[in-house]
């Protein structure tokens, strides 16, 4: 396992985080369980999850599954750096979404009672809420800290401008402010490169893209479609959707998945292994989040540290990937 500081932090991370957002709907308790003790075995240190995770409404069920594996002992806890997410709907009540202080306050609360630990390593939002000041989310965040709830703060989804304010709003009250941001970023979804990547830079703000296949897009698919692989239908209403709407991108770039998975072949590496590859080799990225359904998953996922991209594949990348570039060049002189 390769590490790094996450952002300008002094928090060593391992460059592969483990995803759990399949964690009790596509994987068992059980299967969880394992992952979690396999990752450790790999060397990965950082967890994530979120409070909405496990999609069953206002239970933070993926949550709880973490902190039944956490209770097991064996040093569990002291070896991992919990990472987890507030701001989707937990109860139909006012004040129980979103970013006030109420509802940070009450939404660490519950996570801390779900995981069953004392305070939180990185506690993130998971959306921006533009109805609440960044002066009354780093007053709640400070709070925390100050009770020894949490220790850093992250933010997830979170449009360049927004990462500015908040940081600004933090140099303000003299705190450092975002440790970290998490978005979609591959080479099918290049969009961060506009103006996300910059502020990240700009402030020392650690990268951790999610979805580093694009839902399976970059991970050897049309090979899987050829083998007739690609699997039976998955149980509920969110995952068929998902599922709808992968296939439908696909149609779009086909021609480029194509070319993507005929470079692969040409280097005789799996899809998926350099897909996660070039992202670890994007500057600003501290690590990559990986959401492996089973244990096999979770292995194979290691096999991105053995694939080194020169500076003609990686033109060769862009090539069939084209990214926006930096903003305001990509749409202006």
């Amino acid at each position: 396992m390769e590490y790094t500081h996450l952002g300008r932090s002094g928090l060593t991370v391992s460059r592969l985080v483990l995803g759990t957002d399949n964690f009790g709907t596509q994987t068992t308790p059980e299967d969880a369980a394992a992952i979690m003790d396999r990752a450790l075995d790999l060397g990965i240190n950082v967890i994530d999850t979120g409070d909405v995770y496990g999609w069953r409404f206002g239970e933070g069920y993926t949550e709880q599954i973490i902190g039944t594996w956490l209770a097991g002992g064996a040093g569990r806890r002291d070896r991992t750096v919990l990472a987890t997410k507030l701001y989707g709907q937990m109860a139909e009540w006012p004040n129980n979404s979103g970013l006030s202080a109420l509802h940070i306050r009450r939404a660490c609360e519950a996570s801390l009672r779900r995981l069953g630990v004392d305070h939180i390593d990185l506690y993130q939002m998971h959306h921006i809420d533009r109805t609440t000041p960044w002066e009354e989310i780093w007053e709640a965040m400070d709070l925390l800290k100050t009770q020894g709830k949490i220790v850093y703060v992250g933010s997830s989804n979170h449009p360049g401008w927004h990462i500015a304010a908040g940081q600004e709003a933090a140099a303000r009250r003299g705190r450092p402010g975002l440790v970290s941001e998490q978005t979609i970023y591959n080479l099918l979804e290049r969009t961060a490169e506009l103006e996300v990547l910059p502020a990240c830079a700009h402030y020392g703000v650690g990268m951790m893209p999610w979805s580093p296949l694009d839902a399976g897009l970059l991970g050897g698919i049309l090979r899987k479609e050829r083998e007739q692989t690609m699997g039976g239908p998955l149980p509920g209403a969110r995952i068929a959707t998902h599922r709808g709407k992968r296939l439908a991108k696909l149609d779009r770039h086909r021609d480029a998945v194509q070319a993507y998975e005929d470079l692969c072949d040409e280097l005789g590496a799996k899809p998926a292994d350099v897909a996660v590859a070039w992202l670890l080799a994007r500057p600003g990225v501290s690590a990559t989040i990986i959401g492996p359904r089973t244990v096999d998953q979770l292995v194979e996922a290691t096999g991105a540290f053995d694939v080194h991209l020169g500076d003609e594949v990686l033109a060769r990348l862009d090539a069939i990937f084209p990214g926006p570039g930096p903003a305001p060049e990509a749409y202006s002189w």
